[in-house]
C-alpha cells in the first residue's frame, strides 16, 4: 500500500506536488469513489485508480535532457497558443512533462520525464542541487556587486541563498558583462531579480548546468535521453 500521491507520480500523471493538487480538487477516484484526502493509501496492484475519469496506469518511466531555445514556455500546454517545449520533444510517445521550469525567454538545460517522484526530488529545495547560469547583464559589473550575489539578495520574497558569482568578461562595444551565476534555489526568475536588484539588468539569460548533467553535444532545440547511470546519479543526489 502506497499513499496516492506517490502512486500518480510513478504512473507519470504529474509530480507528487500537483498530484495532490488533483486529489484535494476532486478530481481523482479509487474503485469508483472520489478521494480527496492526500493520506489515503491504495494498492496499485489492484486498485482501479482514475483521473478526470481516465484510469491510470504504471509507465515505464523515460528522462530527457532538453536544450531550450528560447520563444518556448515551459510547460505542456498554454490557453494562449503559445508554443510549449513539448513543440521540441518530437517522436515521444510517453506522457512526459517539464521538470522545473525556465522563463519564456531563458535558453539552455532543462529536464523532462514521466517520473513523478523524479520530479519531485529534483526541484525539492532541500537537495540543493546546484543550477548554473550565464547571464548577459547590462554595464560593467564590478567586485562589489558580484559580493552581494554571493552573500544572498533580499527580494521581495524573501533573502535568497548566497550564490557562486563570477565574472567571466566585459564586452567593451556594447557595455554588457558576461557572469556565471550557480544557485540552488528555484524561485520564479530569480536570477533576472537577482541580478536586477544590483543594478544590471540581464540581457541574456542560458542554464547551462544542472548537478552534473551539461548541454554538451546537444544542439539548441534537441534533446537526448538520460542514461540509466545518470538517473541513478541523480536520485543519489
Amino acid at each position: 500500500m502506497e499513499r496516492l500521491q506517490k502512486i500518480m507520480a510513478q504512473a507519470g500523471v504529474a509530480s507528487r506536488r500537483k498530484c495532490e493538487e488533483l486529489i484535494v480538487s476532486g478530481r481523482v477516484k479509487v474503485n469508483g469513489v472520489i478521494i480527496q484526502e492526500l493520506g489515503y493509501k491504495a494498492d496499485a496492484a489492484r486498485d482501479e485508480i482514475e483521473v478526470d475519469g481516465k484510469k491510470i496506469a504504471r509507465e515505464n518511466h523515460v528522462y530527457f535532457l532538453l536544450n531550450k531555445p528560447t520563444g518556448y514556455i515551459t510547460s505542456v500546454t498554454d490557453p494562449q497558443g503559445r508554443k510549449t517545449v513539448l513543440d521540441l520533444m518530437e517522436g515521444i510517445e510517453e506522457r512526459i512533462y517539464p521538470v522545473g521550469r525556465l522563463d519564456y525567454d531563458t535558453s539552455g538545460l532543462l529536464l523532462l520525464t514521466n517520473d513523478g517522484e523524479f520530479a519531485n526530488r529534483i526541484t525539492h529545495p532541500r537537495h540543493e542541487l546546484d543550477k548554473v547560469y550565464e547571464a548577459i547583464v547590462k554595464g560593467r559589473m564590478e567586485e562589489e556587486a558580484l559580493i552581494r550575489l554571493r552573500q544572498g539578495i533580499e527580494l521581495e520574497d524573501g533573502m535568497t541563498a548566497p550564490a557562486d558569482a563570477v565574472r567571466l568578461r566585459f564586452n567593451e562595444k556594447s557595455k554588457t558583462t558576461l557572469i556565471q551565476l550557480t544557485i540552488h534555489e528555484g524561485r520564479n526568475r530569480q536570477v533576472r531579480r537577482m541580478c536586477e536588484a544590483v543594478g544590471h539588468p540581464v540581457r541574456r539569460l542560458k542554464r547551462v548546468r544542472l548537478a552534473f548533467l551539461t548541454l554538451e553535444g546537444v544542439p539548441e532545440g534537441g534533446y537526448r535521453p538520460l542514461t540509466a547511470e545518470e538517473v541513478t546519479r541523480l536520485y543519489a543526489l
